[in-house]
């Protein structure tokens, strides 16, 4: 709730919705497609790194989001934001540096016809729940 006070270090991944406070770094396990959600009552006092987030709470520190960033109308970032796509509302602040980021590589899956596409993904670095 929006009157919840946590201290330390998040690690997660999957979804995270943020009402209350956290005084401590957050960050998605690498790999994830996480989704940091921070409502309007939501305070974060430390960096950020996330492949995407929905703000429309506080943020005192850097943030890194790897994928999208959408910053709602009561959204404020007190830091540095690197960013590789962002949507902002007006009213949004950002008190500090906007720094796009190319997108990373990625390994790109070539398939002859009637290959396996699991087989093939596989083969390049990347890992799929069967």
């Amino acid at each position: 709730g929006s009157q919840t006070r946590l201290e330390g270090d998040i690690h997660f991944s999957g979804g995270l919705h943020v009402d209350g406070t956290i005084k401590g770094n957050l960050v998605a396990e690498a790999g994830t497609e996480a989704v940091l959600t921070v409502s309007e009552q939501g305070r974060i006092e430390g960096d950020v790194r996330v492949p995407n987030l929905v703000l429309n709470g506080a943020v005192e520190g850097d943030v890194y989001v790897s994928d999208r960033v959408e910053l709602a109308s009561c959204a404020r970032v007190t830091g540095n934001l690197y960013y590789h796509l962002i949507e902002m509302a007006m009213g949004a602040e950002v008190n500090g540096k906007l720094v796009h980021q190319v997108e990373p590589p990625r390994a790109a899956a070539v398939l002859e016809p009637g290959a396996d596409l699991l087989e093939d993904v596989e083969t390049v670095g990347m890992s799929i729940a069967k």
